[in-house]
């Protein structure tokens, strides 16, 4: 099969080996895929991974244990859990010790022709909403992951720092709770995708506004997680979403004086994406960028890691 593969560099496999569905698994014939900042970190170094990338995806049960689900179109949850360990007998698969992650971790992604998903871990498509929106169902369930960590009461100061795909997901969906809500980025027209929703949007260069209750850090880089530090407010909660290759050094110290509650954020519900994107709830359509046939995959890459690119599709 056709699959971006990165070893010593990311290239095209046109012979790469189709795999085969072990028991309680599915075999997808993906329909579309999204690149992810995490998938830039991966050229990078970010967790040591080789193989087939990507984990954002919609595609169609071929095979698999289940004929249930042959023939339906999903989304797959990218942890891949071993179901028998004390962590996942604790309802906390996603932290399985011995978890393998789509294409981040020990298993190939679905930058490719087909990936291997776990039945327990597919979600099916609801028939109103198109490829192009089911591929934002795993980032759009991170976003709602700070939800399910946080209870943030409408009368709450939030931030969201940071404009890209996630940051953006991540406004919206805080927008749904009723909160005072401000998003920073240094994008304008990425700001406008938000400001198009009502929601309230400032340039991170200009100055910045004062503490807030909650600030989401959604930034990407080491600095973004400094900028955050000052912008929440002593006894205030501090989400982390971001990942990427390499250190923060940072004092803990402001921390403790402050006594900021520190929450790192990361994999999500979809059910609940699922049905925002069924309802139209959030606008995901107007952070699509562009489409690539799989056979220019490498350009896609290059694309997705230009400044200020939003989400770019690779399709199969």
């Amino acid at each position: 099969m056709k699959a971006l593969e990165f070893t010593d560099a990311l290239r095209l496999r046109q012979d790469y080996p189709q795999p085969t569905p072990r028991p309680r698994e599915a075999l997808v014939k993906v329909r579309l895929a999204g690149i992810c900042n995490t998938d830039l970190e991966i050229l990078h170094g970010y967790m040591g991974f080789q193989g087939v990338l990507g984990h954002e995806f919609v595609g169609v049960v071929e095979a698999g244990s289940d004929p249930a689900w042959v023939g339906r179109r999903v989304v797959g949850e990218i942890n891949c859990a071993c179901g028998e360990c004390p962590t996942c007998r604790a309802g906390r698969p996603s932290h399985c010790p011995e978890r393998t992650t789509i294409g981040i971790g020990g298993r190939d992604g679905a930058l490719a022709e087909y990936v291997l998903v776990p039945l327990a871990n597919l979600h099916a498509v609801p028939p109103s909403v198109p490829d192009r929106q089911a591929v934002f169902a795993e980032p759009l369930a991170a976003a709602l992951e700070i939800l399910e960590q946080l209870h943030i009461r409408p009368t709450e100061r939030v931030l969201v720092l940071g404009d890209g795909k996630l940051g953006l997901l991540a406004a919206q969906v805080l927008g749904l709770v009723g909160c005072d809500l401000l998003a920073l980025g240094r994008h304008p027209e990425k700001l406008s995708i938000l400001a198009r929703r009502g929601i309230p949007v400032q340039s991170v260069d200009a100055p910045l506004p004062e503490p807030a209750d909650v600030v989401v850090d959604c930034t990407g880089n080491a600095a973004g997680f400094a900028t955050a530090r000052r912008l929440v407010r002593p006894r205030g909660r501090l989400v982390l979403k971001s990942t990427f290759h390499g250190d923060n050094t940072v004092s803990l110290t402001s921390l403790v004086v402050d006594e900021v509650t520190l929450v790192g954020s990361r994999c999500g519900p979809f059910p609940p994406a699922l049905r925002l994107l069924e309802r139209g709830m959030v606008d995901v359509e107007s952070m699509i960028e562009c489409e690539y046939p799989i056979e220019e995959g490498v350009t896609a890459f290059a694309r997705a890691a230009q400044p200020g690119a939003l989400k770019v599709l690779v399709r199969p």
